[in-house]
């Protein structure tokens, strides 16, 4: 499919350094194919974009609502980078793609930034009307907070993987991080270690 293969190049490489002939060619199609769909590579670029943020809105639906089977659960997942990771498959490039276009100076990446922020305010109420959250005295500034972080869980990684030895969004990770997380949301950076944390540092 031309969404699915211009989204795995632009994961690989950004979106900047992809040409449309080559996702035609990755897809099996004529380029003339591609304008004739999406108009242009910036159209393409949209469509790839409204793609991931609909995923993105239809996972934080599901989790607040616990419509699905993956009702969003701190304890569990410890954020919803991890909840998102945990319900895509493996070798998703969503993640990859993500942190292309968040951490570019693009209109795009501002577009998406935005419309993310908008379902971090909407996860946010309804956490807070089903009694799971407060919303604090700024619930603008609480939704970036809590969006910033689960962001950061995909931005960094790598980065957090190098530096703890585990992947923050493997089972093993999520058990680890989620402990820690719990911890200073309920109780700030004074808090002590949780019921079960011991059992989730390494020996």
């Amino acid at each position: 499919m031309i969404r699915d293969e211009a989204l795995r190049l632009f994961a690989e490489r950004g979106p900047d350094a992809v040409r449309l002939r080559e996702i035609a060619s990755a897809a099996g199609v004529s380029p003339g194919l591609v304008v004739h769909h999406f108009g242009s590579l910036d159209g393409l670029r949209t469509v790839v974009d409204d793609y991931v943020v609909a995923a993105l809105d239809s996972l934080l639906a599901e989790a607040t609502t616990g419509t699905g089977r993956h009702l969003y659960d701190p304890a569990q997942t410890g954020t919803l980078a991890a909840l998102l990771t945990d319900r895509l498959p493996a070798g998703s490039p969503m993640p990859g793609y993500l942190r292309r276009i968040l951490l570019s100076d693009s209109v795009a990446g501002q577009q998406v930034f935005l419309r993310l922020f908008r379902v971090a305010q909407a996860a946010l109420e309804a956490m807070v009307a089903a009694g799971l959250a407060s919303p604090g005295t700024d619930p603008p500034v609480r939704a970036a907070f809590l969006l910033v972080n689960d962001l950061a869980m995909l931005l960094l990684q790598d980065r957090v993987a190098e530096v703890l030895g585990v992947d923050p969004l493997s089972p093993e990770g999520m058990r680890r991080w989620a402990g820690e997380v719990l911890a200073v949301y309920g109780a700030g950076l004074r808090a002590g270690p949780g019921p079960d944390e011991g059992s989730l540092r390494p020996s």
